[in-house]
């Protein structure tokens, strides 16, 4: 059994970072040691068994910070099993079909053989940062686009892969 994991992420107002802490919720609640801490900040991946990686989505890329971890850290997460998710779409498209991960991303899942990746819905609120986000917000396209129960069922995926690894 896998039991150490690491759940980290890049977010810009928190919408990335909600996620990953329910991630971190499931995967706790089925017995495992997990530990969320941003991207930027997440050191000595060498102690942990898997990885969990989430990344906003700004203009097609992954949050600098996720695009960033995965690079400073690619040998080491060669070595143990991965599993991406990116967040952002503003409507209710990551809830209706599967979204494929941007380009990026798709190149980072195959270097390093990762296990499995989702896009969920994002969220915009008033008080964002960014003048991209100031502009989305003015025309009427913000909003909370979350699924918790897809989240947590992902999660749920997860815990029961690394029990049984």
């Amino acid at each position: 059994m896998t039991d150490t994991v690491l759940v980290t992420y890049g977010t810009t107002n928190g919408s990335t970072a909600e996620i990953a802490q329910a991630v971190t919720d499931i995967l706790r609640k089925a017995g495992l040691t997990v530990e969320s801490r941003p991207a930027r900040s997440a050191t000595n991946v060498a102690r942990y068994d898997a990885v969990v990686v989430g990344g906003g989505l700004y203009a097609g890329r992954w949050h600098k910070d996720a695009r960033r971890f995965v690079r400073r850290n690619r040998v080491l997460l060669a070595e143990r099993p991965v599993w991406f998710f990116s967040s952002g779409p503003l409507d209710p498209s990551a809830s209706e079909r599967d979204i494929p991960p941007v380009r990026g991303v798709q190149r980072d899942m195959t270097r390093l053989d990762v296990r499995d990746h989702v896009t969920f819905g994002g969220r915009l609120e008033e008080g964002a940062k960014g003048w991209v986000a100031g502009m989305i917000l003015r025309s009427g396209k913000g909003g909370d686009f979350r699924d918790f129960g897809a989240i947590e069922a992902w999660a749920g995926d997860i815990a029961d892969a690394l029990k049984h690894a």
